[in-house]
């Protein structure tokens, strides 16, 4: 038997984490401790006048391990308890924990989790029920940023309206998405679906096989000095450019990086522009936010246009060096960065879209 407390107590979680359905589980009840906040998992505090409930299950072989793997990877360790059932009696199971990280732990609320958190924990369960090969506990430690990144963006698209004045505001059932093989990949995933959607002379597709890249969202801040009406641009090495055969893979974009967990785009576009190009926004305006390429990818873009009074140099370093990044960072009047459009120099496309609306809203943009 397993002891499920914290957030593996909502049945829902257990389910999906698991990929199975447990009609069998029951409450029970850890006495002499308390569940305490902590990074990670909440932790097992002994409290003689406290105990902490949760849920009382047997999952399957393959469900185990599951759990098993998925518990690991959060570094908590196996031990048995003794648990009070409901109808007074006891019964002696496994669980898995970890003592609190530090003095001044908060207690765990279960009904501010459910509220804050177990959108975000069900759409990440998902994705590790849904992988091939199951993740090792090292994998889904090293992992669970990116992972948490997906379930966040996914989590922000629902939020965001959807206008439809000119293309088709879909009914209820206009779309279905399927899996067709387990999700693969590493830092990305790759993720090969069956879709169906609604055809524009009212029948249905149906059985349509579709390979999705399945990335995060990132936040692009394009740097400008309105008083010199000069940019910034970052030089750097591009596998994709060099895996197509481009014989100059070093690509000219503005500042970018992802949109980390608890983050706002707003929020990463300005830890951006300070980690790559040492820059303190004095104002942040949103140009757009798109998807960079939707008949294969899931990324989309936060572009901004940031406010800086840019250093005098034309070239210089930046990045973080603990992240292997190798930036060179060109200051250029704003005309000389859009001519490099037509050259081909800058070949980008969020580069292009940004400069662009830049130079169309140069004189209207807020300071």
């Amino acid at each position: 038997m397993i002891f499920l407390y914290g957030p593996l107590r909502h049945l829902p979680l257990a389910e999906t984490l698991l990929a199975e359905a447990l009609p069998g589980a029951q409450e029970a009840v850890l006495p002499g401790y308390a569940l305490l906040q902590s990074e990670g998992y909440p932790a097992l505090q002994p409290d003689p006048q406290a105990a902490v409930e949760g849920l009382l299950l047997e999952p399957g072989p393959a469900a185990l391990a599951r759990l098993e793997a998925y518990l690991e990877g959060l570094d908590l360790s196996p031990a048995q308890a003794v648990l009070r059932l409901p109808d007074g009696s006891e019964r002696e199971a496994a669980l898995w924990s970890r003592p609190p990280s530090g003095p001044g732990a908060q207690p765990f609320s279960r009904a501010q989790w459910l509220a804050d958190d177990a959108p975000r924990a069900l759409r990440e369960a998902a994705e590790l029920a849904g992988h091939a090969p199951p993740l090792e506990p090292a994998l889904q430690r090293r992992q669970a940023v990116m992972r948490s990144g997906r379930a966040e963006a996914g989590l922000r698209a629902a939020r965001e309206t959807a206008p439809a004045t000119c293309r088709l505001s879909p009914p209820a059932g206009a779309f279905a998405l399927g899996h067709a093989e387990p999700l693969t990949g590493g830092f990305f995933k790759y993720d090969r679906m069956v879709a169906a959607h609604r055809r524009f002379d009212g029948g249905r597709e149906e059985g349509l096989l579709r390979e999705v890249f399945v990335g995060v969202d990132a936040a692009l801040v394009l740097p400008w000095d309105r008083a010199r009406d000069r940019v910034l641009l970052v030089e750097q090495f591009r596998t994709g450019p060099a895996r197509r055969g481009d014989p100059n893979p070093w690509c000219l974009e503005p500042v970018a990086g992802i949109v980390d967990p608890g983050e706002e785009p707003a929020e990463a576009a300005r830890r951006e522009a300070l980690e790559e190009a040492r820059l303190t926004l004095t104002g942040l305006e949103l140009m757009f936010h798109s998807y960079a390429s939707p008949g294969n990818s899931t990324d989309h873009y936060y572009c901004y246009l940031g406010h800086a009074d840019l250093p005098d140099d034309d070239s210089y370093s930046g990045g973080l060096a603990e992240e292997a990044e190798d930036l060179r960072l060109h200051v250029l009047p704003l005309d000389e960065a859009v001519a490099l459009i037509g050259t081909g120099e800058i070949n980008v496309t969020p580069t292009i879209a940004m400069l662009l609306w830049l130079q169309r809203h140069r004189d209207t943009a807020a300071g």
